[in-house]
Order: C-alpha cells, then sequence, then structure tokens
C-alpha cells in the first residue's frame, strides 16, 4: 500500500503551493474504493469516525508511548503547536482556498483542517519537533473507480526534529501506519447507506 513519491508530486494537488518547503515523509494508497465525489465521505470518516484510528494493540501502545513522551518531554504543549511555535498554513492560501470549505478538524488527534476541495483535504499539526501535513487526495484507481491516497509532509524543528523523526521511523512503518490502513479499510466497509457506500455518488465540497 505505500506509493513512490511520484504518486503524490505527479498529482496537480494545491497542496504544492502551499508546502512547497515541506518534505514529503510518506505516500500511502488507502482501501476505500468510491465513485468520483467521495473524499467528503472519506472525510466525515477520518474526522469522526467512531472505530478505533489504531485498532491493533501495538499500534495502541506506541501511541500510548508517544503521548506519554510528549508529556514527559513538554512536546506538546500548546505554545509549540499551530499559532504558538509555527504559524497555521492557512495564513498561505490563495483568496480561492480560504474563502471556500475549510473541512472539519479531527476529533481523537491534533490535527486542524486547513482546506478542502472536490479531490484533496489538508489538515495540519504541530508540536516541539515538527510541523506536519497529512494531505489526503482523491484518485482514480485505474478499475474505472477511485480511492484515497494518504501523503504525510513534514517540517522537522531543527536537530531535535530531525532525530525525532528518525527514531520514530521504524515503528511507523511497521506499527502505525499498517494498523491505520487496517483501521480505515475496516470503517470504510462497514459504512452505512446513510453515509454513502463505496461507489455511490457523494455531495461535492
Amino acid at each position: 500500500m505505500r506509493l513512490p513519491r511520484t504518486a503524490h508530486t505527479s498529482q496537480p494537488w494545491r497542496i504544492h503551493e502551499i508546502a512547497g518547503d515541506f518534505h514529503l515523509e510518506d505516500v500511502w494508497a488507502l482501501p476505500t474504493p468510491g465513485g468520483p465525489d467521495d473524499l467528503e465521505r472519506l472525510v466525515r470518516q477520518l474526522a469522526h469516525g467512531k472505530g478505533d484510528p489504531v485498532p491493533s494493540p501495538v499500534g495502541r501502545m506506541l501511541f500510548a508511548l508517544r503521548w506519554k513522551l510528549g508529556a514527559l518531554l513538554g512536546l506538546d504543549k500548546p505554545t509549540t503547536g499551530i499559532g504558538g511555535r509555527v504559524p497555521t498554513l492557512r495564513d498561505r492560501l490563495p483568496a480561492d482556498l480560504r474563502e471556500g470549505p475549510r473541512g472539519p478538524d479531527l476529533d481523537s488527534v491534533p490535527f486542524t483542517s486547513v482546506y478542502q476541495t472536490r479531490d484533496e483535504w489538508a489538515a495540519e499539526m504541530a508540536n516541539r519537533t515538527v510541523h506536519g501535513v497529512m494531505h489526503i487526495g482523491w484518485v482514480p484507481d485505474g478499475s474505472g473507480g477511485y480511492r484515497g491516497q494518504m501523503a504525510v509532509l513534514v517540517k522537522p524543528n531543527g536537530p531535535l526534529g530531525a532525530a525525532y523523526m528518525a527514531a520514530i521511523k521504524p515503528f511507523r512503518y511497521l506499527g502505525v501506519y499498517p494498523a491505520l490502513i487496517r483501521g480505515i479499510a475496516r470503517e470504510w466497509q462497514a459504512g452505512s447507506p446513510a453515509t454513502g457506500s463505496p461507489g455511490s455518488p457523494g455531495s461535492k465540497a
């Protein structure tokens, strides 16, 4: 499910003009088959989903460890976040995106929405180590349908941030991302008719 960098960089995403000074860390295909207008359904699921975002015991343990270390080292103080250590990316938005739909903030993790279009959604977070962006795109799947695609962009905060990103890399690939993507797939497949089913038309952003 991990994709080459070109799967993100070759797309005409608006995020390129907004976060050009961020490093593209990862690109993942999401197992969320649907129709051309189903990005909004995926965004709602990611922001307000009722399932456990990291359902595996290993993934939950890694996240619990991360929050514990964050508390001990002061990584997640409000002064290190968006509007504290770094300004929000919304300050960089061109007028059409700033005046368009913003999209929802996430309920379970400290990401705030930057903008949403018909085929893109971006949300950001920051702490003492990094300013990060989760970018969700909606792309053709090569079989006549569409699916989600997740990119993670980061701007490490100096040597501390670079060391932190290097230290957690094995844990992200071995535990966090696989569990997260499996959880996304399960909740997508379990979607009720009220929230739309894969392949059904959704409302446009």
